[in-house]
Order: structure tokens, then sequence, then C-alpha cells
């Protein structure tokens, strides 16, 4: 019996999908949940699961064909994994035995002790590929699986220049190199390189020039002493970490202190939607995380109702999937209000996008120790500038500038935010 294997439902919002890479061929035995392909949409990459054991029969969407929900990938014959595969396996074993890998098994020959989680370790071997050659951004510099799809996707665009005759017997797999363009005028010879964006690199782009053609944006800046806050991190942050097993980081406070300050200015939790505004009375939080692939933004679903160590729990675990290349399709959908931290890259003041639908969006900055007048004196003390960018058709300045001065007063003193006043 044969099973199809289809395109899993794309949310609303993911139109279509690229077939990145193929871990099994036809004739290879499959056995049940193994990973068969990796999808990247806009947002993810997803795997497709085997819904049984069997052989691989047929793949109608070789890697790189753009699909979409429902579309057939590959059908594959349902049974003994085992017994199935074994006729494709006596025929490959008369058949001539085939010349070796250009690069040996990445775990034999590079010695990864185990360093490779399966799915990555079977993108690497399918590819035959040198995971030290591969930048990795996971914890500890392990590679993920986004590390490997990126470096295929750079490979595939750069030519490759075959070796000198001499060098083709040493050289494991073909060199790549810039191409290079000459300039009549000068004569000098300059290289060049051409990377085709990832989809995730296209969605952002598309998304930045929607939110600037469609939104009429607006930033008001403001500066926020967080003597307060570091003195509480001072003082409870090893107390903290040994009862709820997370570290109290800053942005709990700050995602506490836009809580208090959305129940004030409601309208700044807002959003657009034809004529009407539409307002909403829950509080999703977007916490833009930085990857190798691009800028993602989980969502902190209900964080009015969680507590700070719950926050920096699941702040912990977004940041560490989204590294991983493991991040799922509704951890990225919906919010109403975002929260970016430019501050750990060292930005000390910037301007950020609203992330369409939403109104409006809080840069966090570089803390640096500024000299301050209090209460007659002059002390150093950590600043941090705050920017609020938002959409100005549903959001007028005033209601902007107090928001921004309420998440103040609440970051320096934090006791507000419990007494919640």
């Amino acid at each position: 019996m044969t099973t199809e294997i289809r395109v899993p439902q794309l949310p609303e919002s993911v139109a279509d999908a690229v077939v990145v890479a193929w871990h099994k061929r036809p004739g290879d035995p499959i056995r049940r949940d193994e990973n068969l392909a990796d999808l990247e949409t806009d947002k993810v990459v997803l795997e497709v699961p085997a819904p049984s054991n069997g052989v691989m029969r047929e793949i109608s969407a070789p890697a790189g064909t753009t699909v979409t929900s429902g579309q057939l990938l590959a059908i594959i014959e349902a049974g003994s994994a085992s017994v199935a595969a074994a006729a494709p396996q006596a025929a490959r074993a008369a058949a001539p035995a085939p010349a070796p890998p250009a690069v040996p098994a990445p775990a034999a020959a590079k010695g990864d002790d185990g360093r490779l989680s399966p799915s990555v370790r079977r993108l690497v071997e399918e590819n035959r590929l040198d995971p030290t050659v591969i930048a990795g951004s996971g914890r500890d510099g392990r590679v993920t699986k986004s590390d490997v799809v990126e470096f295929l996707d750079k490979r595939k665009s750069a030519p490759a220049v075959a070796p000198a005759a001499a060098d083709r017997a040493a050289s494991p797999a073909p060199v790549l190199v810039a191409p290079v363009k000459a300039t009549p005028s000068a004569g000098a010879v300059r290289a060049e390189k051409r990377v085709a964006m990832t989809r995730l690199r296209q969605r952002i782009a598309a998304r930045m020039v929607e939110a600037q053609a469609t939104q009429a944006l607006l930033t008001s800046f403001n500066e926020v002493d967080l003597t307060a806050v570091q003195d509480l991190r001072a003082r409870y942050k090893d107390s903290f970490e040994k009862t709820h097993g997370a570290k109290l980081g800053f942005m709990s406070f700050f995602v506490k202190a836009s809580i208090e300050a959305l129940k004030r200015f409601a309208i700044v939790n807002a959003s657009v939607d034809g004529n009407e505004i539409v307002y909403h009375e829950y509080y999703d939080i977007g916490v833009a995380v930085s990857t190798e692939r691009g800028l993602m933004v989980p969502i902190v679903r209900d964080a009015d109702k969680k507590s700070f160590a719950e926050i920096e729990r699941e702040i912990a675990g977004y940041a560490a999937r989204a590294r991983e290349g493991s991040m799922a399709l509704e951890d990225l959908t919906g919010g109403t209000f975002t929260l970016t931290n430019g501050g750990v890259f060292g930005s000390l003041m910037s301007t950020p996008i609203v992330n369409a639908p939403q109104s409006a969006i809080l840069g966090m900055h570089k803390i640096q120790e500024r000299p301050m007048v209090v209460r007659g004196e002059i002390l150093a003390r950590p600043m941090m500038y705050l920017a609020l960018t938002y959409d100005h058709r549903i959001i007028d300045g005033r209601d902007a500038v107090q928001f921004l001065v309420a998440v103040k007063d609440y970051l320096e003193d934090p006791g507000r935010m419990l007494l919640q006043i």
C-alpha cells in the first residue's frame, strides 16, 4: 500500500514554503516519525515526519521546489521498513560499489563527539558537508539546522571554479570563490559575491517596507535611570535563580512595565483593521530575538498573568529554539505589542520599525553610566535611552509620550508594578 506525503497545512499568514533538503532518497528505508524533508517558510524551518514504516518510492517535489499547503511531496510504500527495503538493498548490492564520498562522514572523520543533533547530522551527511567549516550559532558554538541550511544556500549561490589539475586529487570538494569584476577605468580587479536572500530575510524585508508604506510612523524618546532595577537584580539574582531555575534579567522588568503602561494607555495596545480600531483586551507581548537567519519575534502570550520567573523562562526558551532553528509557527503569530533590545549589540539610540499589524514598538538600548543631577548632586547613573515608534494614525503624540513616561516611572520605581499604582 502506498501513502502520499503532502505539505502540512500552513497558517493563513504563510503562503508557501521551499523544500530545503530531502533526508531520504527513492529506495531508502523509512521508519515512522523519521524526518523526511525540511521545508523553509518565511518564518521557520518545518520538518516533515514519516507517518509509518516503509520505503521511499518517489519524490515529487525535489529540493528547491516552492510548494503550498496540501501539495504532494513524495510517495512511500507502507509496511515494514526492513522488508520493504530488501529489494532495493539487494539491487544496490548487485550494482558496482559507488565511489567514496568527496568529504568523509563528519561524525567519523571530524570527531564531532555527539555535538550534532540527529536532524543536523542527517542534513550534513546527506549533503556531504564538513561541519567544522560551518559557523555554529547554537549554544557553545554548536551547529544548528538553520546554520546548515544557510551554508547550503550560500554554496548554491556561489559559483565554483575548478581547481588546477595538480590540485584535483588533493582537493576533496570544489573550491568556492567570489566572482570578480574588472573596473575598466582603473583596471583593478574587485571581488563580489551574490547570495540569495533566505525566505526569512525576504519576509523581513517585505514587512519592513509594508510597515513604512502603510503606517504613519513617528518615534518619541526618553531616558530611564535603571539604578533601582540593577539594585534589585544584584540583591535577588542568586536566590531568584535558585528558587525559580531562571536568571533574573532586564527583559522581565521591561515586559511588566510595558504591560502596566499599556493598561493605562489602551490605544498603544490596539491595531488598525480597515476603518476600525481594534482594542485588544489581552497582552501578548512580542520579544525580538536576533538569529543568524534574521530577526524573529516570538510571543509571550497573556504576559500580564505571568510572573517574572515565567516570563524569563519563556524568553530564554524562545531564544534557544530560535538559535537552534526549532521555533514553531504558532510561537511567532499574533502579538499586540513588541519589545526589541538593540542595546545587547551596543546600540545607544535607534528608531525601531513597528511589527505590523501592531501599532507600537518599544526600543531598548545600551545601559551607559552618565552624569545625572539627583537631588541637587551630580551622580553617575546607569541610564538607557528608550524609543517608542508608533502609528500616528491612531496614537496621538500625547498618548505616546505619556506611555513612555509611564514605562520610565515603573522602571525607576519597580515597587509601583507590584502595587499597580
